[in-house]
C-alpha cells in the first residue's frame, strides 16, 4: 500500500512540471501526507491540464451513504477494471498525484520500522491515480482520489508487499488523455518502477504521527552503538 508520501515543492515547480493551464490549490512544503487530507492532484479537462486539491481517500460516485462507506486510499492495479469502486474511474478519471517520496513500514507489530523511498533522480515524479467526484442528496460536491499500487520490486519486496504505481514521463501524457479507453493499453502503464532507479533508508518514528509535518521526517535514522 501507500499511506505516506511527500512532496516538497513549491506550486511554481509542478505547474512547470506539468504544464499546468489552470491551477486551483496551492502547495505548501510537504514532509508527511497524510490520508483524508486535500492532496494536490493533476488532471486533464478538455485537453487542458489542471492542478487541484482532493481529498486523499476515494469515495465512488454511487455511494448513498457517507457515514457507512471507508475512503478508499489505494487502488491495486490488477483488478481496477473488475471491482465497481473503480472501473468508471480508471476509464474516465484518471489524474496524477506528484510525490517527492513515500514511506512505507517494514518489519511486524512493534518491531515496524518506517523507511523512506524515492526516486534517486531529481525533481518530482507522478503516482497514478484516480479520482471522483461525490454529490450529496443536499448538492454538497466532494471530490476525492486514489494512488494506485502494484506488486513490489526486489528494493520493494524487502519492506512491503505492494508499492505506488509510479507514472516515467512518457506515459505520463497518455495516462492523462481523456479520450482514452483501451484498458490493456492504460494497464500497461502501470509497472513496478525499477530497482536500480529506487533509494530506501530508514527514519525516525516521529514520521509515525501525522501531526508531525516537516523536513525532519525524511532525515536518516540516527543509529546508536
Amino acid at each position: 500500500m501507500c499511506g505516506r508520501y511527500t512532496l516538497g515543492r513549491s506550486t511554481k515547480d509542478i505547474l512547470l512540471r506539468y504544464g499546468i493551464q489552470q491551477c486551483l490549490f496551492e502547495l505548501n512544503h510537504r514532509y508527511n501526507i497524510a490520508p483524508s487530507q486535500l492532496v494536490p492532484v493533476v488532471m486533464s479537462s478538455n485537453s487542458s491540464r489542471i492542478l487541484d486539491g482532493l481529498k486523499w481517500g476515494l469515495i465512488p460516485h454511487w455511494v448513498r451513504d457517507l457515514s457507512k462507506t471507508k475512503p478508499l486510499i489505494n487502488a491495486r492495479a490488477e483488478s481496477l477494471s473488475e471491482k465497481p469502486s473503480f472501473k468508471q474511474a480508471l476509464a474516465r478519471r484518471r489524474c496524477i498525484i506528484p510525490a517527492d517520496g513515500f514511506y512505507e513500514w517494514k518489519g511486524l507489530s512493534k518491531a515496524r520500522v518506517p523507511m523512506y523511498i524515492k526516486p534517486t533522480g531529481e525533481g518530482p515524479f507522478s503516482f497514478a491515480g484516480l479520482w471522483e467526484q461525490w454529490t450529496s442528496p443536499d448538492g454538497e460536491v466532494l471530490r476525492t482520489c486514489a494512488i494506485i499500487t502494484v506488486a513490489p520490486n526486489k528494493l520493494m519486496s524487502e519492506i512491503h508487499n505492494r508499492m505506488p504505481a509510479i507514472l516515467n514521463e512518457d506515459s505520463e501524457e497518455l495516462w492523462l488523455t481523456e479520450s482514452e479507453r483501451d484498458v490493456a493499453k492504460l494497464s500497461n502503464l502501470l509497472q513496478s518502477y525499477p530497482e536500480e532507479k529506487m533509494a530506501a533508508y530508514e527514519v525516525s518514528p516521529r514520521v509515525n504521527s501525522p501531526a508531525i509535518d516537516d523536513e525532519e521526517c525524511t532525515a536518516p535514522a540516527l543509529k546508536l552503538f
